[in-house]
């Protein structure tokens, strides 16, 4: 478990010092002198000098930063090299004096603040634009090795909506509303948060386009359940008490091979054997420790209701040419930015709320639980899983950046964009007052969501 944290560590590590290495990269290029680049946190145990640029690493190899000569800096240094106190009468004519030693000592023409304001832009957007590129080669990893997961529709269940529809198994779903879907998931996205909605859904079936109309229909309905909660590869992350599948033996971190006889590969595929059992016996095979173990266990009737459509997408993975690879690459750092986006507009109208939120405590604590499950298919398998999660995490972060927020990157080009269109930078009292109740949001979000995640742990 330790490891496997740590590892977890390491790739939130890897997503922060690229995000910082854009910043690094771009702000040299535009001639601004970079005084520190960092990796890790704590106390420092490696100093490299190369050029006018310091490289260091910390003990805790977790996170980064990137220190660029700017007024902010020239003030702090300015500040902490004074042996005066502000209350000295002569206060300010060393403040002066200091000034001048600091400018005789660095370029302020090389100051990030004394750069154009299109450069300022350039080197701020840098550090999301990394992460973006980052997910794209997680990406063009991913679907290298195990291809993409089309949106064919495989399970169409009798007299329901979409038989009546027309939709059949084998149809590949095209647009939903007019909007293109490339993966699997996206229809599952879709559903999930709009299950109540009437939508219009074009597919392919032997090369002809068509198109249909769908309106879910709300059902109380019985259904057979075995209290498990199934990850997306197939691994059981929790499995409810006095369930039958505890008392079948299943337990965390089980990894689901087949179910009677017929081997599976996602979640929702699982869950329709179930659901479709009839409450007879059921044989799993099981994953645990590197072993096959057999479960057998019989689903209970328990009374749900919802929203239904009567058909399943399970995403069977189907493998791609070099070049379909990279394309599709881009189109899944696509649905991943508007996943996040999606997603945060969610929030704003109830559909989500705060606690869904997750920060790296429960970021590293989910990464953990993946790696422990992949285990038992091998350490190529935990390692597909992690570039999985970084490219998802990388874009995720990328968008969150780039939030109109005051003390994020976006906050910080939206004051760039108003002096861009103004001509002149808006006064630094103002900025700063706005920049430091953004902070103070920011903080009071990131401790909520600290201890909503350290709560969840238990």
């Amino acid at each position: 478990m330790i490891l496997n944290v740590i590892l977890a560590i390491l790739v939130l590590s890897i997503i922060i010092i690229v995000h910082e290495f854009g910043h690094l990269i771009i702000a040299k290029a535009n001639g601004v002198h970079v005084l520190e680049f960092a990796v890790g946190m704590g106390p420092k145990f490696l100093t490299i000098k190369k050029g006018e640029t310091k490289y260091s690493f910390s003990l805790f190899l977790f996170g980064g930063y990137c220190m660029m000569l700017g007024d902010e800096y020239m003030e702090m240094a300015v500040t902490d090299s004074l042996d005066a106190d502000e209350d000295d009468e002569d206060f300010e004519d060393k403040k002066e004096a200091a000034k001048k030693e600091f400018a005789k000592k660095y370029d302020e023409s090389r100051s990030y603040d004394n750069k154009s304001v299109w450069a300022r832009i350039a080197i701020t957007l840098a550090g999301p634009v990394f992460n973006f590129f980052l997910a794209l080669v997680c990406s063009i990893i991913i679907i290298g090795n195990i291809g993409y997961d089309p949106a064919t529709i495989d399970y169409v269940a009798d007299n329901s909506v979409a038989s009546t529809a027309g939709l059949e198994e084998g149809d590949l779903i095209l647009a939903i509303n007019n909007d293109k879907i490339n993966f699997a998931r996206e229809y599952n996205f879709f559903i999930n948060y709009h299950a109540d909605e009437t939508f219009t859904i074009t597919y392919l079936r032997d090369g002809q386009k068509y198109k249909t109309t769908i309106t879910p229909e709300y059902q109380v309905t019985s259904k057979y359940l075995l209290g498990l909660m199934i990850s997306e590869n197939c691994g059981v992350s929790s499995v409810s008490e006095d369930s039958a599948a505890s008392e079948a033996g299943f337990k965390d971190g089980d990894v689901i091979k087949s179910v009677n006889g017929n081997e599976v590969s996602t979640n929702t595929e699982i869950t329709d054997y179930i659901t479709s059992s009839n409450g007879e016996e059921m044989t799993f095979v099981v994953s645990r420790n590197g072993e096959d173990v057999t479960l057998v266990a019989t689903p209970r009737l328990s009374e749900s209701e919802g929203y239904v459509t009567g058909f399943s997408c399970y995403g069977q993975r189907v493998k791609l040419s070099p070049i379909q690879s990279v394309k599709y690459a881009f189109l899944e750092v696509g649905y991943d930015i508007g996943t996040v986006v999606d997603s945060l507009g969610m929030l704003f109208t109830g559909k989500l709320s705060v606690n869904n939120l997750s920060g790296p405590v429960g970021t590293v604590s989910a990464m953990s639980e993946i790696v422990e499950e992949s285990k038992s298919d091998g350490a190529f398998y935990v390692f597909l899983n992690l570039i999985n999660l970084c490219g998802l995490i990388s874009a995720n972060l990328g968008v969150m950046n780039l939030l109109p927020i005051p003390g994020l990157d976006g906050g910080k080009l939206i004051f760039l964009l108003i002096e861009a269109v103004r001509g002149k930078p808006i006064d630094k009292k103002y900025a700063g007052i706005v920049t430091i109740i953004g902070v103070i949001f920011l903080v009071i979000l990131m401790v909520y969501v600290l201890f909503h995640d350290i709560y969840s742990l238990f």
